[in-house]
């Protein structure tokens, strides 16, 4: 445990050479890794917009390059150098350009994107070129020349805005957009808005399939930060709450706000929720155990069994000393009995190893979470939360990920896959969903992360 949290805490390494993967300082030449290899992807014309955007991000404003690209992605037209248009018409002309096209955009505005993003004071034109892409051409007629091609370039344009490599390019906005809290009133915003909040949603939020080895590490930078920034500023919460509660004790809560300067709730949960959440993670639970107690003192006991099945029956019982109530918790108990069974049944009489524990968990994550990224039936999480609450919903879902490690990234899947249909939705409307995604950030940072506030149980 130990030695994991000392490689959790070990900052990451700047990369300047990786094989064929070149980063830089923002004094140097940026190359992004797709022009250094023999991509099957890249063709020779749309390596020649990626080289032209590359040359040009090192000597023009970023006002000029997105003028530049309003030009050549947007109007299609009169653009300074016409054999740099010429070669997108060929790029848009190609039979693969309706699938391939979203693809090659993504790469060109990751040039930009790279290159700015190394230079803090270029950071703001990182969301204004994202939004150039919903803009309409101001150009109302062309040349029967330009025509055709300016209306597949349109079409193509179109397709992009609604692809997935374009909705994470709006998350990306999100994430680099530094707002002010204060002035946010979260309950009147779309649920993209928060993605912010949640580092553990970034690689399933921020990444695809095709992205770039810089756009994954400059994520996994962020997501360290923003992780870093959270446990402190929680940190810094939970010690002017001790300190209040101890001056109280002597002097009246008036004069205890004089002597105290205030810290700000760093979540969006009440006062009395954050508490309420501390509480329940911290410290002892179930026969004065901790939760990673819980969890090695049944992965110990797990040892001994005798087959899978005996395995299942073991976790079963495990997971349901959490739930509370009484027809909600019979029929828990009735659905997750019915899972089990479910699970992998032509392994019952195996002895339980590392690979099926791992499964049993990513398909009791799927089963309590979402089913799948198709469907998005997610049934059972409603049921959870609104007969258990979400505390005792996170509480389950951390004990999953404390007996299997390896499981974690498939629960902040399952997440993801919910933040994605949701997040076009109006926070006020979503309450539960809110709610949750911040105590599963508390869980993590606290069972997971670098975080030691074990002394909020002096006021719990």
């Amino acid at each position: 445990m130990n030695d994991w949290i000392n490689r959790k805490s070990q900052k990451i390494p700047k990369p300047q050479v990786a094989g064929s993967h070149i980063l830089v300082t923002s004094n140097q030449a940026y190359i992004p890794s797709y022009l250094t290899q023999n991509s099957q992807q890249s063709n020779a014309e749309e390596k020649q917009i990626y080289q032209h955007l590359l040359h040009l991000v090192q000597v023009k404003s970023p006002s000029e390059m997105i003028e530049r690209c309003r030009v050549l992605f947007i109007e299609g037209a009169d653009y300074p150098e016409p054999e740099i248009l010429l070669i997108l018409d060929k790029i848009t002309a190609s039979k693969t350009a309706i699938h391939e096209f979203k693809f090659f955009l993504n790469r060109c505005c990751h040039i930009l994107i790279n290159r700015w993003q190394m230079q803090p004071q270029f950071h703001y034109a990182i969301p204004e070129l994202i939004k150039l892409f919903e803009l309409s051409p101001t150009r109302s007629r062309t040349t029967s020349f330009r025509y055709r091609n300016i209306r597949r370039l349109r079409e193509l344009i179109q397709m992009f805005i609604v692809s997935e490599q374009y909705l994470i390019l709006r998350r990306f906005i999100q994430v680099m957009t530094k707002t002010t809290e204060e002035n946010i009133d979260h309950e009147s915003q779309p649920l993209i808005t928060l993605i912010r909040r949640y580092p553990y949603l970034y690689e399933h939020c921020l990444i695809s399939d095709d992205a770039t080895f810089e756009h994954q590490w400059q994520v996994k930078q962020i997501q360290a930060q923003v992780q870093k920034q959270f446990e402190i500023d929680l940190s810094k919460y939970v010690t002017y709450q001790v300190r209040r509660t101890q001056i109280i004790k002597k002097v009246s809560a008036d004069e205890a706000d004089r002597i105290l300067r205030p810290v700000k709730n760093p979540t969006l949960l009440s006062d009395r929720q954050l508490h309420a959440t501390l509480q329940h993670f911290i410290g002892k639970v179930e026969g004065n155990y901790t939760y990673p107690e819980l969890a090695q003192k049944f992965l110990h006991s797990s040892q001994n069994v005798n087959c899978f099945r005996d395995f299942k029956d073991d976790l079963y019982e495990y997971l349901i000393s959490s739930i509370t109530g009484g027809s909600g918790k019979r029929q828990l108990q009735q659905k997750l009995s019915t899972q089990f069974k479910k699970t992998l049944p032509q392994a019952d009489h195996q002895k339980p190893d590392e690979f099926l524990i791992m499964r049993t968990c990513n398909q009791l994550l799927n089963f309590l979470i979402v089913e799948s990224h198709l469907s998005i039936q997610h049934l059972n999480f409603l049921d959870l939360i609104t007969n258990q609450g979400t505390i005792v919903t996170t509480e389950l879902l951390l004990k999953i990920v404390l007996i299997c490690r390896k499981a974690k990234p498939h629960l902040e899947k399952r997440l993801a896959i919910l933040f994605h249909n949701y997040e076009s939705a109006n926070t006020s409307d979503i309450k539960w969903l809110v709610q949750i995604l911040e105590q599963i950030n508390i869980a993590m940072v606290l069972y997971f992360g670098n975080i030691d506030i074990s002394y909020f149980k002096e006021i719990s």
